[in-house]
């Protein structure tokens, strides 16, 4: 793979856009670009100087490596369908980068569907979010063939300040949900003692920086901590899909006979925000459910100062 590979991007929302613009900057030729809201490819198109296009085969037809970011299984069903309108039609000798955290099964599923119409289907699930796209310092782990993953790693390499081999297909994805499921039982841990802390009556700032000389520290209170305080919830990661990633990595603890008593609890906590309307808020903003005076949440009758 060289700068004249050209590259499609399906699903270009906040981390797929910025993947565009930064494979654009290094050089690649961005062939196309394909959302499920055509305004979302339409904004990609602009900041890239490269075509949106109506429809998925046209997306293979263009390009020679198609990254795909969407939403959840069901997303990455469509844009792989048997039939219809799919990146399958007419995709031989074609490569598909799929970046989306999706159920680990679901990276074997659409593996064999690729390499029945010639096709190679790679995943390279991501652990970073919007500035890292923008800036090519993602963390990517790859599952698939490891063949398929040296043809694509210059492209990668683009994208991301490091790459880490995971193995076979569907792999890298149950550890994208290992990731995901401890990093939001942090940030739900750590919106619970600052909640606690601000009841109490105590300093925030000083708590947190007592948190980060301690071994409550984590890379959730640096990224977070702050915006819990004061509120500011501006998406990089948002609830519904943290409550989406908890149900994942809770799925693949099913399926090993494993109870995950504090992943479980998160994952109620990510779906009461997305109950209570506040799904679209980053992660952070599960603080609304800890702190009192929020959301209307508010001392309980039988609480005691003593």
């Amino acid at each position: 793979m060289d700068a004249t590979t050209r590259v499609g991007i399906v699903g270009t929302g906040r981390m797929g856009a910025n993947m565009a613009e930064r494979l654009r900057e290094v050089g690649y030729p961005i062939g196309a670009l394909y959302d499920v809201v055509p305004s979302a490819a339409a904004a990609a198109a602009a900041a890239t100087g490269s075509p949106a296009v109506a429809h998925l085969a046209e997306v293979t037809a263009r390009c020679d490596v198609i990254l795909t970011v969407v939403s959840d299984d069901a997303a990455m069903r469509r844009i792989f369908a048997a039939d219809g309108d799919s990146l399958l039609v007419e995709a031989q000798g074609k490569i598909f980068v799929n970046c989306a955290t999706v159920t680990p099964g679901l990276h074997v599923e659409i593996e064999r569907l690729a390499e029945a119409r010639g096709a190679h289907a790679l995943e390279a699930c991501m652990a970073s979010s919007i500035p890292q796209a923008r800036q090519g310092t993602l963390y990517l782990m790859i599952g698939g063939r490891r063949a398929v993953f040296e043809r694509v790693r210059p492209l990668l390499e683009s994208l991301a300040a490091s790459l880490r081999y995971v193995g076979e297909a569907g792999r890298a994805a149950q550890v994208k949900a290992l990731v995901n499921m401890v990093m939001n039982v942090n940030t739900a841990g750590l919106a619970e003692g600052l909640g606690l802390g601000d009841a109490l009556g105590l300093d925030l700032d000083m708590l947190r920086e007592v948190f980060a000389q301690t071994g409550a520290n984590s890379r959730v209170l640096e990224t977070d901590g702050a915006d819990m305080q004061h509120r500011e919830h501006d998406v990089y990661f948002s609830a519904a899909h943290a409550a989406k990633d908890s149900g994942i990595a809770l799925g693949l603890a099913k399926e090993v006979d494993l109870d995950l008593p504090v992943a479980q609890a998160t994952f109620v906590q990510f779906e009461r925000m997305k109950a209570a309307g506040l799904g679209e808020l980053d992660k952070s903003g599960v603080s609304e459910l800890t702190f009192l005076g929020r959301h209307g949440r508010r001392r309980s009758a039988t609480s005691s100062t003593t």
